[in-house]
Protein backbone atom coordinates (compact mmCIF):
# COMPACT_ATOMS: atom_id res chain seq x y z
CA UNK A 1 0.00 0.00 0.00
CA UNK A 2 1.39 3.10 -1.26
CA UNK A 3 -1.33 5.97 -1.08
CA UNK A 4 -0.95 8.34 1.43
CA UNK A 5 -2.91 7.35 4.81
CA UNK A 6 -5.00 10.48 4.34
CA UNK A 7 -6.68 8.68 1.15
CA UNK A 8 -6.99 4.73 3.14
CA UNK A 9 -10.53 3.81 3.80
CA UNK A 10 -9.01 2.16 6.69
CA UNK A 11 -6.95 2.99 9.58
CA UNK A 12 -2.99 1.23 9.55
CA UNK A 13 -1.82 -0.56 12.41
CA UNK A 14 1.42 1.03 12.44
CA UNK A 15 3.00 -1.54 10.92
CA UNK A 16 5.08 -0.42 7.70
CA UNK A 17 7.48 -2.07 5.31
CA UNK A 18 9.80 -0.89 2.82
CA UNK A 19 6.59 1.56 2.11
CA UNK A 20 3.95 -1.02 2.49
CA UNK A 21 1.21 -0.56 5.16
CA UNK A 22 -0.72 -2.68 7.09
CA UNK A 23 -4.72 -2.03 6.82
CA UNK A 24 -6.28 -2.41 10.40
CA UNK A 25 -9.53 -3.89 9.23
CA UNK A 26 -12.17 -5.81 11.36
CA UNK A 27 -12.50 -9.66 10.50
CA UNK A 28 -16.12 -10.18 9.00
CA UNK A 29 -18.87 -10.51 11.55
CA UNK A 30 -19.72 -13.88 10.23
CA UNK A 31 -16.36 -15.08 11.29
CA UNK A 32 -16.77 -13.47 14.27
CA UNK A 33 -19.98 -15.09 15.10
CA UNK A 34 -19.27 -18.72 14.31
CA UNK A 35 -16.10 -18.07 16.60
CA UNK A 36 -18.12 -16.89 19.36
CA UNK A 37 -20.61 -19.93 18.76
CA UNK A 38 -17.45 -22.40 19.01
CA UNK A 39 -16.64 -20.72 22.52
CA UNK A 40 -20.67 -21.53 23.57
CA UNK A 41 -20.55 -24.96 22.38
CA UNK A 42 -17.06 -25.60 24.41
CA UNK A 43 -18.00 -24.42 27.64
CA UNK A 44 -21.68 -26.31 26.75
CA UNK A 45 -19.65 -29.64 25.72
CA UNK A 46 -17.11 -29.32 28.84
CA UNK A 47 -20.57 -28.81 30.95
CA UNK A 48 -22.44 -31.74 29.43
CA UNK A 49 -19.26 -34.32 29.07
CA UNK A 50 -16.17 -35.78 30.21
CA UNK A 51 -14.36 -33.03 29.83
CA UNK A 52 -11.12 -32.13 31.87
CA UNK A 53 -9.00 -33.92 33.29
CA UNK A 54 -8.13 -34.31 37.02
CA UNK A 55 -5.63 -36.35 39.09
CA UNK A 56 -7.43 -39.69 39.58
CA UNK A 57 -10.00 -38.71 36.39
CA UNK A 58 -11.92 -36.62 34.27
CA UNK A 59 -15.01 -34.71 35.09
CA UNK A 60 -18.17 -36.39 34.83
CA UNK A 61 -20.31 -34.27 32.64
CA UNK A 62 -24.07 -33.75 33.67
CA UNK A 63 -25.09 -36.31 31.21
CA UNK A 64 -23.52 -38.66 33.50
CA UNK A 65 -21.83 -40.10 29.38
CA UNK A 66 -19.40 -42.84 29.61
CA UNK A 67 -17.61 -44.43 26.90
CA UNK A 68 -16.47 -47.26 29.12
CA UNK A 69 -20.13 -47.36 29.72
CA UNK A 70 -21.43 -48.04 26.49
CA UNK A 71 -18.74 -50.51 25.70
CA UNK A 72 -19.34 -52.16 29.02
CA UNK A 73 -23.09 -52.24 27.76
CA UNK A 74 -22.42 -53.46 24.43
CA UNK A 75 -20.57 -56.46 25.61
CA UNK A 76 -23.15 -57.54 28.28
CA UNK A 77 -25.82 -57.12 25.43
CA UNK A 78 -23.50 -59.58 23.32
CA UNK A 79 -23.10 -61.88 26.27
CA UNK A 80 -26.36 -61.95 26.89
CA UNK A 81 -26.86 -62.53 23.17
CA UNK A 82 -24.70 -65.62 23.67
CA UNK A 83 -25.80 -66.86 26.82
CA UNK A 84 -27.29 -70.24 25.67
CA UNK A 85 -25.03 -71.07 23.46
CA UNK A 86 -22.32 -70.28 25.36
CA UNK A 87 -24.14 -72.44 27.91
CA UNK A 88 -24.67 -75.32 25.96
CA UNK A 89 -20.79 -74.85 24.76
CA UNK A 90 -19.89 -75.73 28.61
CA UNK A 91 -22.32 -78.45 29.41
CA UNK A 92 -21.15 -79.96 26.15
CA UNK A 93 -18.55 -83.17 26.44
CA UNK A 94 -15.06 -81.59 24.46
CA UNK A 95 -15.07 -84.68 22.56
CA UNK A 96 -18.38 -83.96 20.97
CA UNK A 97 -18.26 -80.07 20.40
CA UNK A 98 -17.26 -81.15 16.61
CA UNK A 99 -20.56 -83.63 16.25
CA UNK A 100 -22.87 -80.49 16.27
CA UNK A 101 -22.78 -77.96 13.40
CA UNK A 102 -23.90 -74.78 14.77
CA UNK A 103 -21.99 -75.10 18.06
CA UNK A 104 -18.71 -76.03 16.41
CA UNK A 105 -19.19 -73.10 14.14
CA UNK A 106 -19.87 -70.99 16.85
CA UNK A 107 -16.71 -72.53 19.04
CA UNK A 108 -14.67 -71.75 16.02
CA UNK A 109 -15.68 -67.95 15.11
CA UNK A 110 -15.41 -67.37 19.13
CA UNK A 111 -12.28 -69.34 19.36
CA UNK A 112 -10.48 -67.22 16.52
CA UNK A 113 -11.20 -64.23 19.04
CA UNK A 114 -10.08 -65.03 22.18
CA UNK A 115 -7.13 -66.12 19.93
CA UNK A 116 -6.44 -62.98 18.15
CA UNK A 117 -6.70 -60.95 21.45
CA UNK A 118 -5.01 -63.45 23.68
CA UNK A 119 -2.71 -65.80 22.23
CA UNK A 120 -1.63 -64.05 18.90
CA UNK A 121 0.95 -61.88 21.01
CA UNK A 122 3.30 -65.12 21.27
CA UNK A 123 1.81 -67.80 18.60
CA UNK A 124 1.52 -65.23 15.71
CA UNK A 125 -1.72 -64.59 14.34
CA UNK A 126 -1.71 -67.24 11.84
CA UNK A 127 -0.83 -69.27 14.78
CA UNK A 128 2.56 -70.35 13.09
CA UNK A 129 4.70 -69.42 16.23
CA UNK A 130 7.66 -68.27 16.34
CA UNK A 131 11.04 -68.91 18.19
CA UNK A 132 10.60 -70.19 21.57
CA UNK A 133 6.74 -70.47 20.96
CA UNK A 134 4.99 -73.57 19.31
CA UNK A 135 3.55 -74.15 15.59
CA UNK A 136 -0.03 -74.84 16.80
CA UNK A 137 -0.58 -75.59 13.13
CA UNK A 138 1.33 -78.93 13.14
CA UNK A 139 1.26 -81.99 14.53
CA UNK A 140 3.89 -82.23 16.88
CA UNK A 141 3.26 -81.55 20.21
CA UNK A 142 3.97 -81.59 24.14
CA UNK A 143 1.24 -82.71 26.95
CA UNK A 144 -0.85 -83.70 23.60
CA UNK A 145 -3.04 -82.72 21.27
CA UNK A 146 -6.30 -83.69 21.19
CA UNK A 147 -9.29 -81.38 22.51
CA UNK A 148 -9.37 -82.36 26.32
CA UNK A 149 -5.21 -82.41 26.33
CA UNK A 150 -5.24 -78.66 25.12
CA UNK A 151 -8.18 -77.44 27.18
CA UNK A 152 -6.06 -78.45 29.83
CA UNK A 153 -2.47 -76.69 28.75
CA UNK A 154 -4.66 -73.61 27.97
CA UNK A 155 -6.74 -73.49 31.62
CA UNK A 156 -3.55 -74.32 33.80
CA UNK A 157 -0.75 -72.93 31.57
CA UNK A 158 2.99 -74.54 31.40
CA UNK A 159 5.54 -73.58 34.01
CA UNK A 160 3.85 -70.20 35.67
CA UNK A 161 3.23 -69.45 39.08
CA UNK A 162 -0.35 -69.17 39.08
CA UNK A 163 -2.18 -72.53 39.02
CA UNK A 164 -0.30 -75.68 40.92
CA UNK A 165 -1.55 -77.94 37.97
CA UNK A 166 0.69 -75.96 35.76
CA UNK A 167 2.41 -78.30 32.83
CA UNK A 168 5.51 -78.84 34.15
CA UNK A 169 9.17 -79.83 32.92
CA UNK A 170 12.92 -78.39 33.56
CA UNK A 171 16.06 -80.04 31.53
CA UNK A 172 18.84 -79.37 33.62
CA UNK A 173 21.59 -76.79 32.36
CA UNK A 174 24.29 -79.00 31.99
CA UNK A 175 26.68 -76.40 31.06
CA UNK A 176 25.93 -73.53 33.14
CA UNK A 177 25.82 -76.42 36.14
CA UNK A 178 28.46 -78.18 35.23
CA UNK A 179 26.66 -81.46 35.12
CA UNK A 180 28.42 -82.29 31.92
CA UNK A 181 31.99 -81.25 29.89
CA UNK A 182 32.63 -79.03 27.54
CA UNK A 183 33.72 -81.91 25.62
CA UNK A 184 30.47 -84.16 26.56
CA UNK A 185 28.36 -81.21 25.79
CA UNK A 186 29.83 -80.97 21.81
CA UNK A 187 29.44 -84.65 21.49
CA UNK A 188 25.68 -84.90 22.84
CA UNK A 189 24.94 -82.22 20.26
CA UNK A 190 26.45 -83.62 17.21
CA UNK A 191 24.31 -86.44 18.15
CA UNK A 192 21.30 -85.20 18.49
CA UNK A 193 21.75 -83.36 15.25
CA UNK A 194 22.58 -86.61 13.78
CA UNK A 195 18.69 -88.09 14.97
CA UNK A 196 17.05 -85.51 12.00
CA UNK A 197 19.69 -84.66 9.79
CA UNK A 198 23.33 -84.14 9.54
CA UNK A 199 25.76 -83.93 12.60
CA UNK A 200 28.22 -80.38 12.47
CA UNK A 201 31.36 -83.48 13.10
CA UNK A 202 30.36 -86.87 12.77
CA UNK A 203 33.51 -88.22 14.21
CA UNK A 204 31.46 -87.57 17.68
CA UNK A 205 28.23 -88.60 17.02
CA UNK A 206 29.39 -92.36 18.42
CA UNK A 207 30.82 -90.63 22.05
CA UNK A 208 27.46 -88.17 22.01
CA UNK A 209 24.99 -91.50 21.63
CA UNK A 210 26.75 -92.72 24.84
CA UNK A 211 26.45 -89.50 26.69
CA UNK A 212 22.76 -88.84 25.25
CA UNK A 213 21.78 -92.60 26.85
CA UNK A 214 23.18 -92.09 30.36
CA UNK A 215 21.91 -88.30 30.16
CA UNK A 216 19.30 -87.31 28.19
CA UNK A 217 17.28 -90.60 27.40
CA UNK A 218 15.50 -90.59 30.36
CA UNK A 219 13.17 -87.71 29.39
CA UNK A 220 13.71 -87.71 25.58
CA UNK A 221 13.95 -91.91 24.84
CA UNK A 222 16.39 -93.74 23.84
CA UNK A 223 15.66 -93.07 20.51
CA UNK A 224 15.10 -89.35 21.03
CA UNK A 225 11.39 -89.17 19.85
CA UNK A 226 10.78 -87.83 23.69
CA UNK A 227 7.66 -88.26 25.99
CA UNK A 228 4.80 -85.88 25.72
CA UNK A 229 3.91 -86.50 28.54
CA UNK A 230 6.33 -84.82 30.59
CA UNK A 231 6.74 -82.17 27.85
CA UNK A 232 10.67 -83.80 26.76
CA UNK A 233 10.27 -82.90 22.61
CA UNK A 234 11.00 -85.32 20.55
CA UNK A 235 14.55 -84.77 18.80
CA UNK A 236 13.93 -86.31 15.58
CA UNK A 237 11.51 -84.83 13.98
CA UNK A 238 13.69 -82.03 12.66
CA UNK A 239 11.01 -79.67 14.42
CA UNK A 240 12.50 -77.39 16.84
CA UNK A 241 11.67 -74.78 19.19
CA UNK A 242 14.20 -72.70 19.77
CA UNK A 243 16.50 -73.86 16.39
CA UNK A 244 18.46 -77.05 15.71
CA UNK A 245 21.30 -75.19 14.34
CA UNK A 246 24.59 -76.46 16.03
CA UNK A 247 24.78 -72.83 18.02
CA UNK A 248 21.18 -73.30 18.90
CA UNK A 249 21.55 -76.88 20.40
CA UNK A 250 24.85 -75.57 22.06
CA UNK A 251 23.04 -73.09 24.06
CA UNK A 252 20.09 -75.22 24.91
CA UNK A 253 22.26 -78.00 26.41
CA UNK A 254 24.08 -74.96 28.39
CA UNK A 255 21.60 -73.50 29.43
CA UNK A 256 18.57 -75.13 28.85
CA UNK A 257 15.13 -73.65 28.14
CA UNK A 258 12.34 -72.51 30.05
CA UNK A 259 9.53 -71.15 28.57
CA UNK A 260 6.29 -69.85 30.29
CA UNK A 261 2.77 -70.27 29.11
CA UNK A 262 0.10 -68.08 31.19
CA UNK A 263 -2.58 -69.61 33.15
CA UNK A 264 -6.10 -68.34 31.35
CA UNK A 265 -8.60 -70.52 33.68
CA UNK A 266 -9.19 -67.44 35.84
CA UNK A 267 -8.43 -65.20 33.17
CA UNK A 268 -11.33 -66.54 30.42
CA UNK A 269 -14.34 -67.68 31.23
CA UNK A 270 -14.82 -71.60 30.61
CA UNK A 271 -16.92 -70.97 27.51
CA UNK A 272 -14.06 -68.99 26.10
CA UNK A 273 -11.24 -71.45 26.90
CA UNK A 274 -13.65 -74.29 25.36
CA UNK A 275 -14.13 -72.22 22.48
CA UNK A 276 -10.18 -71.38 21.95
CA UNK A 277 -9.74 -75.20 22.45
CA UNK A 278 -11.99 -76.03 19.87
CA UNK A 279 -9.99 -73.35 17.61
CA UNK A 280 -7.22 -74.29 18.39
CA UNK A 281 -7.81 -78.01 17.81
CA UNK A 282 -9.22 -77.62 14.10
CA UNK A 283 -6.05 -74.97 12.85
CA UNK A 284 -4.59 -78.76 11.76
CA UNK A 285 -2.57 -80.12 13.90
CA UNK A 286 -5.23 -81.51 16.44
CA UNK A 287 -4.94 -85.08 17.42
CA UNK A 288 -8.44 -87.66 17.80
CA UNK A 289 -8.48 -88.13 21.60
CA UNK A 290 -6.78 -91.85 22.40
CA UNK A 291 -7.43 -93.61 25.88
Amino acid sequence: MSQQDDDLDFETTGHEWDGIKEYNKPLPRWWLYTFYLTIIWGIGYSIAYPAWPGISGATAGVLGFSTRGEVAADIAAVEEANAAINAKLEATELTQISADADLQDFAQNAGAAVFRTWCAQCHGSGAAGAEGYPNLLDDDWLWGGDIEAIHETVTVGIRNTENDDARYSEMPAFGRDELLEEAQITQVVNYVMSLSGEAQDASLVADGAVVFEENCAACHAEDGTGDRSQGAPNLADAIWLYGGDYDALMDTVNNARFGVMPAWGKRLSEAEIRAVSAYVHGLGGGEVLTD
